[in-house]
């Protein structure tokens, strides 16, 4: 029976619903037999967003020739991920819901296995905005305080039509992240969706256990990825920044035309890798 559990949810661009596979295997070879005792699950929501994309770029690439082909499709699929999830986010059915109920419904088939299992979560780009809002909204929730959009701005009537049934207290507790150990982040971009916003207001997700810990990994030559605790003193308080050199220096990067997979490349890193299976570890005791 697993004890643990290791979430990942995946960045921006297209990406494959097995966008995990390799990473569970290398992690899986680290942990040895330990490996029996984690529950290993990946958050896909691009199917949410894929649909649309693929019909306006349809639509504009055949109304004329257009050049740079990759680079277009990467920053359509790309950065047309992050528009989307913070358009119109507050309305039922919206982008931003449905990838919040990707994390939900994978949280509660741990639960559902393993009530007491420690979570750990590996994010990257941008999913670690959408995992941080994920937390961030389900911790105002349970204290009380108005959700403006997702499913936390009302759990009980996003479970009742998703899942028909209301939540029980503990399920509440536990997909709110009551049982989370770990973020490891990779190749964050959490700074582009605060930079508009007054430094007062920059504000990470409460410690959502006690021996929580959250490392941030990021490249300097990775211009998606960034620090996390200079944003303000709350951040620095609680985020861990790593750097390291993931292999995909600037001048490789511009020559593959943001190749999605370069700015994928820490997964694959022996340092991220480690700090994933040492984080693991940790929660299995």
């Amino acid at each position: 029976m697993s004890e643990a559990a290791l979430l990942t949810v995946h960045g921006m661009g297209e990406t494959p619903r097995e966008y995990a596979v390799q990473l569970f295997g290398a992690v899986s070879g680290r942990l040895g037999d330990a490996r029996a005792q984690v529950d290993f699950r990946s958050v896909y929501y691009q199917d949410i967003l894929k649909p649309n994309q693929e019909a306006v770029w349809a639509k504009l690439d055949a109304s004329t020739k257009l050049h740079y082909d990759e680079l277009r499709r990467f920053l359509l699929f790309g950065f047309g991920d992050a528009a989307g999830l913070e358009n119109r986010k507050e309305i039922q059915g919206s982008v931003y819901e449905l990838a919040q109920a990707a994390i939900a419904r994978q949280l509660l088939g741990v639960w559902k296995n393993v009530p007491d299992a420690r979570i750990v979560f590996l994010a990257h780009s941008l999913g670690c905005q959408v995992l941080s809002s994920y937390v961030y909204d389900a911790q105002k929730a349970l204290a009380g305080e108005p959700v403006l959009a997702g499913i936390w701005k009302d759990v009980d009537a996003w479970a009742m039509r998703a899942l028909g049934h209301r939540l029980t207290a503990e399920e509440r507790r536990f997909l709110a992240g009551g049982n989370c150990d770990a973020f490891v982040t990779t190749g964050c971009n959490i700074p582009i969706f605060v930079a508009a916003h007054r430094t007062m207001d920059i504000k990470p997700i409460a410690r959502p256990t006690p021996g929580f810990e959250w490392i941030n990994i990021y490249d300097p030559d990775d211009a998606l990825g960034w620090p996390l605790q200079a944003l303000s003193p709350d951040y620095a308080a609680l985020v861990q920044d790593r750097r390291i050199n993931a292999g995909q220096g600037m001048v490789n990067w511009i020559l593959k035309s943001w190749n999605p997979t370069s700015h994928s490349a820490y997964w694959s890193d022996g340092q991220v890798l480690d700090t994933v299976v040492a984080e693991l570890q940790r929660a299995l005791g």
